[in-house]
């Protein structure tokens, strides 16, 4: 199934969003939702104004392509949103890799580049990586794997670094890095500071976080990720 982008920024124009005007739907219309290689595609259609008008925004994997395409977009069309809709961890691949990556890209490279959503695939599968259509991923490990247990897998700790405290609402401030660290912050609603940071690096590393007039040393693990509420 190929769509164009020229196709997709017709079908909203012409069909998709005066249908959904002339309804009183509400459903966000939100572009292209694939890889990061072709930041073209969703800026064809947000720099038509008839088709843009019905568009919340633009989605994007990263199975091709570089995290900070979103960026290219949110430069161009900073009035539209940004979401990471899609990566999948490997059943061949390893827990400390997976991590790290998708800590990287997924969690602090997608709000970095002002996204405001990162969700990881999937939810939950059997040893066998199932259910799933004919023809699916058939090596997809989820976030949990069910049996007559629970097993947590990467894909869980990779979204609780964020999920358990930075709740909806939240916003993205800045933070700077050391070298070999990488890190997000937030405020939440409540007030308080989230900090997410990885060391990518082969030893432990020890750093400052500063904050007002106040600081707290920390030491962060080889290939670890850390997330500190104050």
């Amino acid at each position: 199934m190929i769509v164009t982008a020229e196709e997709e920024r017709d079908f909203i124009k012409n069909y998709l969003g005066p249908a959904f005007q002339n309804n009183s739907i509400n459903t966000r219309i939100i572009v292209y939702d694939h890889n990061c290689d072709r930041p073209d595609y969703p800026m064809t259609i947000l720099s038509d104004a008839d088709a843009a008008k019905y568009v919340d925004g633009s989605a994007y994997h990263l199975y091709a392509g570089d995290i900070n395409a979103l960026s290219t977009v949110h430069n161009a069309y900073p009035n539209k949103n940004l979401y990471f809709t899609e990566q999948w961890t490997g059943g061949n691949e390893s827990f400390s890799s997976n991590l790290m990556w998708h800590i990287k890209n997924v969690i602090i490279g997608t709000v970095i580049n002002w996204g405001c959503a990162a969700i990881e695939w999937n939810l939950a599968s059997d040893p066998n990586f199932a259910p799933h259509t004919n023809g699916g991923c058939n090596e997809c490990k989820g976030a949990l794997t069910i049996t007559d247990n629970v097993t947590r897998n990467a894909s869980y700790y990779i979204i609780a670094h964020a999920a358990k405290f930075v709740p909806a609402g939240s916003v993205r401030i800045a933070s700077t890095n050391i070298s070999g660290l990488t890190s997000v912050a937030f405020k939440t609603p409540q007030g308080k500071k989230v900090l997410i940071a990885l060391n990518e690096g082969i030893s432990a590393t020890s750093f400052n976080i500063q904050y007002q007039n106040r600081s707290a040393f920390i030491t962060l693990a080889p290939k670890a990720a850390a997330t500190y509420v104050w």
